[in-house]
């Protein structure tokens, strides 16, 4: 076992009395006396190793909990530094080494100490959410540079840990006004460092799950520092290859803003045409599941704005091969109000849909897909026959001068192959003739 200070057998381990079997003049004192036995560390790879030790500690690791949730009267600045101290010692440690055989490559890594760690973080938790801790003594230990080791902590592999960091961090961000801004930056820099050098944390999900809170939160009318952190940090995470493991949340904060600033709508669709996929099916159903969230908030100008960059993208996923992309898209029509808002804007919209929608409903290869696109061809039939036939009349015309434009190359093609073939047959006749001889 080791002290905090790494050293080994320079403490006394042993069991200490209950807290209700003192009296009330010495609770602090032994509260202190078992914090600072919580401060052991304890070796978890060897499970034979210190058991009694770990048994004692993890008891008393309990009844820290129990104390500081029933605690009556602000915990004084000595209590709160040592509480911070337990905490550090065991929280910000160096990861146990994991045994490597029989080790599936995608499973989490379980932290071998949870079984102290867990009991550890509900204690600072309790700690944190206790109306007991005076936030203007305690803002002295738990500073900058202790939520940035937390910040840091929250790119671990066992789940668990992050589940608990999560919701610590959140209380931190919601008790201690003066570190808010600091957060917000510092995750900030956690999602630039992610999207831009290296696309690998365990933590985004987390974090996202924080901001949904805290955006949710933002009074009107936003601040720029809040608008320019949704076009900086939280559009380009659409980027990343592994988006599936954090979009859920992702999605939550983009749909925020657009429900706090509507104005922002056009910004947010943009954003997702920029980093929309080329090659990844998946991935574009996620961004077309997002996209019908953002356009059930957009109102008719923001729509208006990007409609013509955006309904070519759409037509583009029509066009899709892949059916389940191509059916997605199609599904945007089941949606009241965005159906709407195809509806005011279809002598724009169905001019750039019309190709797309007649391919489909003959030569896609999905019988799903060729129903669908169906049912909205006939609703934009319905809707105006007029400019449905003015784009059917254009797209005949334009079907037939590609026809014409491949049938020249085509001939093009058979004349180049035909003078090919006549001077080949020339050259073969002039080699009969005059054979080659050496000299």
């Amino acid at each position: 076992m080791k002290h905090q200070n790494g050293n080994l057998g320079l403490y006394s381990y042993e069991v200490l009395p209950g807290f209700k079997d003192v009296p009330n003049s010495q609770k602090e004192s032994l509260f202190f006396r078992k914090l600072k036995l919580c401060s052991i560390v304890f070796d978890f790879t060897d499970p034979a190793k210190h058991v009694k030790e770990k048994e004692i500690k993890r008891q008393t690791l309990l009844e820290l909990v129990d104390y500081v949730t029933s605690a009556n009267g602000k915990f004084s600045e000595a209590v709160v530094q040592e509480v911070v101290k337990m905490v550090s010692v065991n929280m910000f440690r160096t990861p146990s080494p994991q045994p490597r055989e029989n080790k599936v490559v995608d499973e989490p890594t379980m932290d071998l100490a949870w079984p102290h760690l867990q009991i550890v973080y509900e204690v600072f938790l309790r700690f944190v959410a206790s109306s007991e801790t005076d936030v203007k003594l305690t803002k002295k230990y738990i500073d900058q540079a202790f939520v940035l080791k937390l910040l840091d902590l929250i790119d671990s592999e066992d789940p668990r840990e992050r589940e608990y960091l999560k919701t610590i961090l959140h209380r931190i961000y919601g008790k201690f006004m003066v570190h808010r801004p600091f957060i917000r930056k510092s995750i900030n820099n956690v999602f630039y460092q992610f999207v831009f050098e290296t696309e690998k944390h365990n933590g985004i999900a987390e974090l996202l799950e924080i901001l949904g809170s805290i955006i949710n939160g933002f009074a009107l009318p936003l601040k720029e520092e809040h608008k320019m952190f949704l076009v900086r940090a939280l559009i380009p995470l659409h980027k990343p290859r592994c988006l599936a493991m954090y979009h859920q949340p992702l999605s939550y904060c983009i749909t925020q803003f657009v429900e706090k600033d509507c104005k922002l709508a056009d910004v947010v669709i943009r954003g997702l045409l920029k980093y929309w996929p080329v090659t990844n099916s998946s991935k574009e159903v996620m961004f077309l599941n997002e996209l019908e969230e953002v356009l059930e908030a957009t109102q008719s100008q923001e729509f208006q704005r990007c409609m013509v960059p955006l309904f070519h993208q759409i037509a583009r996923c029509l066009s899709s091969s892949h059916f389940q992309v191509a059916e997605r898209a199609l599904f945007l029509w089941n949606n009241d109000p965005i159906e709407n808002l195809i509806r005011q804007n279809r002598k724009v919209i169905l001019p750039i849909l019309f190709p797309a929608l007649e391919r489909n409903a003959r030569n896609h290869w999905n019988q799903a897909v060729r129903s669908l696109t169906l049912n909205v061809r006939k609703i934009f039939e319905d809707l105006d026959p007029e400019l449905f036939n003015d784009c059917l009349l254009k797209f005949q015309e334009t079907e037939k001068k590609e026809d014409e434009t491949k049938a020249r190359w085509e001939a093009r093609w058979r004349r180049l192959e035909e003078m090919g073939a006549q001077k080949t047959a020339g050259n073969y006749n002039t080699t009969a003739c005059f054979p080659w001889k050496p000299f």
